[in-house]
């Protein structure tokens, strides 16, 4: 594995802000870098708010009753809707119940659970096999061939987009990679200067302009940059764009154009990042979003302050792209690879 990129920190721009430091900058500097609590065990209190809200609701559905009859399938199909599953899905596990109380195959809560985890991982593995050819399973596999390999982070103002780009440099650098950041977002002054320290408490250089600057600037002179760096990863911040805004779109669309020309099959990862809590509505975001660039996986934020959970579900089975991980607390480690069955078996216990 090869050693961290030691940076100089007179070649960089580093924490140094022209003012006083927001309270919520003051907070995310003062971080300590935790210690790693075990994956299985954070993904289950990532979604222990939605494990009770579902899990328990099929229990009391179930409870009592000598056979699943329409009464019961009712009120598990309010269950499944209300844990934001999505219409499409929840119609899609009631109809198979539906088929198996026919057959006179399910008798209790336990075998009801488990047809419920079979669908669900179902549909999950199936959004997971349409990962693009060529990009990432995991950060231990980046091409060290194309060099560097861009990652161009996109979502809407609000969703946790800078919070998570701090994090995913700091789980990429861990596995020996050599990473930079691009600070693309130059609308909005405020979203470079948080930027920059995420990027000083994971370790990575940031590479920005002053406010107003062409993104697609920004873009390219981070590209030139990060080839004669020989970074192995630039993750693009880019700014939080609202879906209903088409210029700010053909922007997204403009940069993807520069990547590529500049590094071949850039950019080589597009993620968007979604806030859990915001359920359904954040779905129709997500269209828009595909429908400008080629995004290749989702990055589902705030995983642990819903108790409807079940939206991971959703999109897998609406825009059929992959969950790449999920953000499950504020802390600096706290951003894990999705697991399918982790998921599955974290909200149905």
């Amino acid at each position: 594995m090869p050693l961290f990129w030691k940076r100089k920190k007179d070649e960089y721009i580093t924490l140094g802000l022209n003012r006083e430091a927001t309270p919520e900058e003051q907070a995310i500097a003062s971080q300590p870098i935790e210690e790693e609590i075990p994956f299985f065990e954070k993904f289950r209190n990532a979604v222990a708010a939605t494990r009770e809200n579902l899990s328990d609701r099929i229990e009391s559905v179930i409870a009592g009753k000598r056979e699943i009859d329409r009464d019961v399938l009712d009120h598990l199909e309010e269950a499944l809707i209300g844990a934001d599953l999505g219409i499409q899905t929840t119609s899609g596990i009631i109809d198979k119940v539906r088929q198996q109380v026919h057959r006179n195959q399910l008798g209790d809560s336990h075998e009801l659970k488990k047809v419920i985890k079979s669908e669900l991982l179902a549909i999950l593995e199936s959004a997971g096999r349409n990962r693009r050819k060529g990009t990432i399973a995991s950060e231990t596999e980046v091409s060290l061939e194309i060099k560097p390999y861009v990652m161009m982070i996109v979502g809407v103002n609000g969703v946790g987009k800078t919070t998570t780009i701090g994090k995913l440099a700091h789980r990429i650098k861990s596995e020996g990679n050599e990473v930079m950041i691009c600070a693309a977002d130059t609308f909005r002054a405020a979203a470079n200067d948080q930027l920059a320290i995420w990027a000083e408490r994971s370790g990575v250089p940031l590479i920005q302009q002053k406010p107003g600057t062409d993104p697609s600037a920004v873009l390219f002179d981070s590209l030139k940059a990060g080839k004669s760096r020989g970074a192995d990863v630039l993750i693009v911040d880019t700014a939080g764009r609202l879906h209903t805004k088409t210029n700010l779109m053909q922007e997204l669309e403009k940069m993807q154009r520069v990547a590529s020309r500049e590094v071949q099959g850039a950019p080589h990862e597009v993620l968007l990042i979604m806030d859990a809590v915001t359920g359904q509505n954040g779905l129709e975001q997500a269209r828009q979003f595909t429908r400008a660039v080629p995004v290749t996986g989702i990055v589902l934020t705030k995983l642990d302050g819903t108790a409807k959970g079940g939206i991971v579900v959703a999109i897998a089975k609406e825009l059929a792209i992959p969950i790449r991980y999920v953000g499950t607390g504020e802390k600096l480690n706290d951003l894990v690879e999705f697991d399918a069955q982790a998921y599955v078996d974290g909200i149905i216990g």
